[in-house]
């Protein structure tokens, strides 16, 4: 067959398709499952799925008990808020360290540092969204800002990458200053804050219209948290069963240590008139403890209100005994049931969970006692579980924050596998530049060479005995 009859070959598809087809992709089920989970450390997930169906039955008790019972909420959501905010931060941090170290010299630090920006930025943005609803008495766009659990969770990202450049005895002091420093900043803040724009701009940034997880003391959690995480991430590359008890022992030790601490710094009893609710909203529960007949408790212990010194160091010791219990049966004793892979598929989906199950609490607002409750809320446990499997087996997890995180992600790479295609481009041009210019030069050098050659040859020479002048 000759030339001019054969088909022209196809060119290789060398380029991304467009951004818009490239997003309707589908992603495959497990990296929604798996996304910002640890690999190879199975208790991780099951921390976070025994935590969020704390959350779901602490929210669903505040809202659905009647006037004689919702005291039982106050008295519960006092003594396991242990399973809220500070764990899930703790859990956060973790899932931070796992993610860098695993990329660190496979990826360039700053595609790394992009794609935890993505992922934080997006959970913040998700936050403020969020604020928007739950910040109806603030005025718009105050209403924005706010630190609700999903702003610190975002921010917590950003802010544990940069805090793994520094040294572990750096993260610790920094942390600890941080902590015991906290409450004497933000009363001053506080009183001072209507006399002062300046104190006034500091507070709202510090506490916001939402105080419930303030940037201090909580961003010395964070420090702290990311030194847990470094040892946990160095078993999972150890994977030895000895180095798994030792640090199972270590986080023990550790965590009694901060939940005695926390209760020698925080044994004082506060109330309204001693600490200012609308500065730790957390207090307001012994109000609601004392909707009853029973026993009217003359304040609430300061390491059970969130935000004190007392109670940094409670919640992250219970954080590290409830992560050595489960991580001692998961990953060390290998324990496999029902109970446990429920546990597993509901920290997997955590996010998602945490938002859509406020969708159905207004629903039976003050209808239940404490005979129907259990059944009530097992039964909404269990269907929030259901409509999560139903949402991300048939429906591909489509519009779901772990979804739209690894939308985001998937744009930032894309945009970097662009970015280095045109930076392979120019750099290509500029070295067959320099190529042509280097030839240029030394053809150019040659010629010049010749040319003095020439010259000295046409020269005439000079006599050898004629006088000099």
């Amino acid at each position: 067959m000759s030339l001019e009859n054969q088909e022209p070959k196809k060119p290789e598809a060398t380029e991304s398709p467009p951004l818009f087809n490239y997003l309707r992709e589908e992603i495959p089920l497990e990296d929604l499952r798996d996304y910002a989970s640890p690999q190879r450390i199975e208790s991780i997930d099951a921390v976070k799925g025994f935590a969020i169906i704390f959350i779901i039955l602490a929210h669903a008790a505040g809202g659905w008990f009647d006037a004689q019972w919702v005291y039982i909420f106050g008295m519960v959501f006092a003594a396991l808020d242990i399973m809220g905010p500070s764990l899930f931060i703790f859990l956060s941090a973790l899932s931070v360290i796992f993610s860098i170290k695993k990329k660190k010299g496979k990826l360039p630090d700053n595609v790394i540092r992009n794609r935890i920006f993505s992922r934080g930025a997006t959970i913040m943005l998700i936050g403020i969204i969020y604020n928007i609803f739950s910040l109806p008495n603030t005025p718009f766009p105050l209403n924005l800002w706010g630190w609700n659990i999903l702003m610190f969770i975002g921010f917590s990202q950003i802010c544990s990458y940069y805090a793994l450049k520094m040294s572990g005895t750096t993260r610790v002091i920094l942390g600890l200053f941080i902590i015991f420093t906290a409450p004497d900043f933000r009363m001053f803040l506080y009183l001072e804050k209507d006399a002062n724009l300046f104190y006034w701009i500091l507070h709202f940034l510090i506490t916001s219209p939402a105080p419930h997880v303030t940037l201090v003391p909580w961003v010395g959690v964070i420090f702290i948290s990311t030194i847990f995480g470094e040892m946990l991430y160095e078993a999972m590359m150890d994977g030895s069963k000895e180095y798994y008890v030792a640090l199972c022992r270590s986080f023990i030790f550790w965590g009694a240590f901060c939940v005695l601490l926390g209760i020698l710094l925080g044994s004082a009893l506060q109330t309204p008139d001693t600490l200012p609710v609308e500065e730790y909203p957390h207090l307001d529960v012994l109000r609601i403890m004392n909707q009853q007949d029973y026993y009217q408790f003359p304040g609430l212990p300061e390491f059970l209100i969130r935000g004190t010194v007392g109670n940094m160091f409670y919640n992250l010791g219970a954080a590290l005994l409830i992560i050595a219990i489960f991580f001692y049966l998961l990953d060390i004793k290998k324990k496999e049931n029902l109970f446990f892979s429920m546990l597993k598929y509901y920290g997997k989906v955590s996010l998602s969970l945490f938002l859509i199950h406020y969708t159905f609490v207004p629903i039976f607002i003050g209808q239940f006692s404490i005979a129907v409750f259990p059944f009530i809320i097992l039964a909404y446990i269990g269907f929030m579980g259901f409509f999560m499997y139903l949402w991300m087996e048939y429906w591909s997890g489509v519009g779901s924050p772990e979804w739209i995180m690894i939308q985001m992600g998937r744009v930032g790479q894309k945009t970097g596998e662009k970015v280095k295609e045109e930076a392979k481009v120019v750099g290509d041009k500029l070295e067959k530049g320099f190529k042509k210019t280097m030839d240029l030069t030394k053809k150019t050098v040659e010629l010049t060479k010749e040319e003095l050659k020439k010259i000295k040859k046409k020269a005439p020479k000079k006599e050898e005995n004629a006088p000099e002048s």
